[in-house]
């Protein structure tokens, strides 16, 4: 027991450094930061009041473009002057033609009908078929001479597209 426990071993290479982190020096930063900062700001308030006071005092005229043109209006396509209204216009006519009789072509003889009434139509009497080919599935036999046409996704398409 004659040994004392206080026995300080120093190595050569490992060493420690004195001193963390210089504080004075990051404070003066700060400092010197924040007082950059409101010169800076001083100096701009200074000069958008200097050239504000200049704008004031130079009455120029608006510019050209601001005044509604008094000549012809431009060619079109023009600007929409009220979107809304030009939509609510365009979905009452699109209504119009939904829900009226009318012709399509006339020469060929093709109308529309209201889709309340297409709809009807189509419930009563499914979707149209055509007749199998005749080298196929035994002509006329057990179908009656009909083979229904795929619709939608199977044929890339979907039902209803083929007329427009």
């Amino acid at each position: 027991m004659g040994e004392s426990s206080n026995t300080h071993v120093e190595h050569p290479d490992v060493r420690h450094e004195p001193s963390d982190v210089n504080v004075r020096a990051i404070i003066l930063t700060g400092i010197g930061i924040v007082i950059l900062a409101a010169i800076l700001y001083i100096l701009l308030w200074l000069l958008f009041e200097a050239l504000s006071d200049r704008q004031v005092g130079l009455h120029l005229p608006p510019p050209p473009l601001a005044d509604r043109p008094s000549g012809p209006l431009p060619p079109e396509p023009r600007l929409q002057s009220s979107p809304s209204t030009d939509l609510r216009e365009m979905r009452a006519e699109e209504d119009a033609i939904l829900h009226s009789y009318g012709w399509v072509d006339e020469q060929a003889g093709v109308v529309r009908i209201p889709i309340e009434r297409a709809m009807k139509l189509l419930a009563e009497r499914g979707l149209p078929v055509r007749p199998a080919p005749e080298g196929q599935g035994g002509g006329a036999g057990a179908q009656g001479g009909k083979q229904e046409v795929p619709q939608g996704p199977a044929l890339g398409r979907s039902p209803g597209k083929e007329g427009r």
